[in-house]
């Protein structure tokens, strides 16, 4: 297993006391989880923090993979400490088949999250696109684009897999509910 920072703007402590709220999104999957740490700031303008994937040998047998994304997001809240982690939910277009192994990555983040008591969002991959780019038919390209735009950054997360997690959290950070 690896985990590639693709971007990384602050420090972790350093963004946990200035952020306001943080939100971690993932973007689930057995062989690339993609994964963004945003800030909410109380205006509720936003900050990227780190973005990123996790990447699992396909070598490896299933239950190998789902506990090292289990240890990678465990350890990305460890760092963070983020107010809620925002998941995006299955697809029920794909087979059923990769729609079970995309259930167990999702099962491995849910409860990593829920070991640390915090709140779970999950979104629909056509909800998320809705939020962050006006439309619940984006393609990849565009919803990197926006990602980009919202986030005031020189280029978009790279791979798609890290942008699309960006794109989870940006949607909890506008659609999503906060403590007072």
């Amino acid at each position: 297993m690896t985990a590639d920072a693709g971007l990384r703007e602050r420090d972790g402590a350093d963004a946990r006391l200035s952020a306001g709220a943080l939100v971690l999104g993932i973007d689930p999957g057995t062989a690339i989880t993609g994964y963004g740490v945003v800030a909410r700031r109380a205006g509720g303008g936003v900050t990227l923090i780190e973005c990123g994937v996790i990447r699992t040998s396909a070598a490896e047998p299933l239950a190998t993979r789902i506990r090292e994304i289990y240890d990678a997001v465990a350890e990305l809240i460890e760092r963070y400490r983020p107010h809620a982690v925002s998941v995006e939910d299955v697809f029920h277009g794909k087979n059923a088949k990769s729609a079970l192994k995309l259930g167990h990555a999702r099962g491995a983040i849910l409860l990593a999250a829920a070991h640390r008591d915090l709140a779970v969002a999950e979104y629909a991959p056509r909800q998320i696109k809705k939020a962050v780019v006006g439309t619940g038919n984006a393609t990849k390209d565009q919803v990197g684009f926006m990602v980009k735009q919202q986030l005031r950054l020189r280029e978009a997360p790279t791979p798609p897999d890290a942008a699309d997690g960006v794109a989870a959290a940006l949607c909890h950070c506008m659609i999503g509910s906060f403590p007072a």
